[in-house]
């Protein structure tokens, strides 16, 4: 494997002369290029381009071919020679690396990126450059915004598609752009040009790279979603596990991500006043990430499967929070955060043809979040006095207490008939109270036993730490 330089015949090494003037089957991945000139006795792959519709088949098609020629040739050796370097942007050689059927042996050659760093007069390095492939750019760019240097813009309308991406919206200063075209060649340009004219200032082709700036603001929200959403439909069609889930195979990822959500929300509500912004802000962003991602690969699934679209989804839950804020966008009188949510209830009943506000609630939900639901359906409907008042509670649990401290009367009531369902009921009865309670001081009795079953966990850790000498754990923030 050899690369035929970043120009002309000067670029092209002595070790690759020698070895393409030694070998008897010498293959070139295409004759396009200018050091091809000076070259004889090789056969030129670009025949492939025209037989196949994706350059993926096209690389496909490219190894099957040179892995036949070493088959048939072995024990003698067969020279590959692509443009430029074979360690930059070469997906063939990314494929032979990885095929056991050939061993191959790859010799460095000089990289269009050594002229591009040279005529910027930049240390990629010291600069911070990433190196992206204009056919990837929507998928490969990222919010950090820069400096880029994009390579193989071949074609006006990758260079289009570049200036349309969302990357530069016109906001703030307009970023620097630089063409670099025909490096090292007698009719090299190199021409700063502006963001709007990057894709009618010259006629690109395959020697065509493009130097942006690093640019100030954020990028537009629907532009990551649409760049998060291609990623997924790439994950679909190129990653083996991902191209084998389903709906259900899915669902415990998603209900790892939701309690995920919950934890890095919980850090960031007990963080101390400025600090969300740090560790615990990004922690949180983090994880909402992750949940996000299962829910544009849900959507993938069901468009693959003809039922909806990302963009349903959206329009979806669009539509129907505007539908259920008339006092927002209807003109409909809602004076309290009560009537708000006694007029969702009504909307949502009507949207639904439910006879009652407590259909849709998954049966199967945690206890204490099933009660807390249902509390708040009771109280849309004007159904009030739910669970014992505070000294009825306490007076509860004390008769609970009894039955543990006094074995006579704990057992006496224990054998009566149906004795173990009705202390089970009146065990119901106190945690539902508990439950109300918590709703009432405006806390989520789901999430605060959670917090306290994980600071039991940070007991045992501690416990288990010091028997055994060891350092004591610092006590989670749950």
């Amino acid at each position: 494997m050899v690369g035929l330089g970043p120009a002309g015949s000067a670029y092209l090494t002595s070790d690759v002369r020698a070895l393409m003037a030694d070998a008897g089957h010498t293959f070139l991945r295409t004759a396009r290029h200018p050091a091809v000139e000076s070259l004889s006795g090789f056969v030129a792959l670009d025949y492939l381009y025209e037989s196949a519709a994706t350059f993926a088949e096209v690389y496909s098609a490219i190894v099957e071919v040179l892995v036949a020629a070493a088959t048939a040739h072995a024990p003698d050796m067969i020279v590959y020679a692509v443009p430029g370097s074979p360690l930059v942007a070469e997906r063939t050689v990314e494929l032979l690396r990885h095929d056991p059927r050939v061993d191959l042996t790859i010799i460095p050659s000089l990289s269009f990126l050594d002229l591009a760093w040279e005529r910027l007069g930049i240390d990629p390095l010291a600069r911070g450059v990433r190196l992206l492939d204009a056919e990837q750019f929507a998928l490969q760019v990222s919010s950090d915004h820069g400096p880029f240097l994009v390579a193989q813009c071949w074609s006006q309308s990758l260079l289009s598609d570049i200036k349309l991406s969302h990357l530069y919206d016109g906001d703030g200063p307009e970023p620097d752009v630089v063409l670099l075209h025909h490096l090292g060649l007698e009719d090299e340009q190199v021409r700063q040009v502006g963001w709007w004219d990057l894709d009618r200032t010259l006629e690109p082709d395959h020697l065509t790279s493009l130097y942006i700036s690093e640019i100030s603001g954020r990028a537009e929200p629907e532009h990551e979603m649409a760049r998060l959403a291609r990623l997924v439909e790439t994950l679909r069609e190129q990653c083996p596990w991902d191209n084998a889930q389903t709906h259900g195979s899915l669902m415990p990822h998603l209900l790892e991500e939701s309690y995920e959500v919950l934890d890095a929300l919980r850090e960031v509500d007990m963080a101390p006043a400025g600090a969300t912004a740090t560790v615990p802000g990004e922690h949180l962003q983090e994880e909402l990430g992750d949940l996000l991602f299962q829910i544009v690969f849900h959507a993938r699934l069901a468009q693959e499967e003809g039922l909806f679209t990302l963009a349903d989804v959206a329009r979806g839950v669009h539509d129907k929070l505007v539908h259920r804020h008339p006092h927002v966008f209807a003109g409909v009188i809602a004076g309290s955060a009560q009537q708000v949510v006694a007029n969702w209830e009504e909307i949502k009943k009507e949207e639904k043809g439910r006879s009652s506000v407590t259909e849709g609630i998954p049966t199967d939900l945690p206890a204490l979040l099933l009660s807390t639901k249902l509390q708040r359906k009771a109280l849309s409907v004007g159904l009030t006095g739910l669970g014992a008042t505070p000294t009825d509670l306490t007076a509860r649990l004390d008769a609970l207490a009894r039955l543990e401290t006094d074995p006579v009367v704990g057992a006496a009531e224990a054998t009566l008939p149906g004795g173990r369902d009705a202390i089970a009921q009146r065990v119901g009865d106190v945690l539902f109270d508990v439950a109300n309670l918590a709703r009432r001081l405006g806390v989520d009795p789901e999430l605060a036993l959670r917090w306290r079953a994980l600071t039991l966990q940070d007991e045992v850790v501690a416990r288990e730490g010091a028997s055994a000498a060891l350092p004591i754990p610092d006590r989670r923030t749950h």
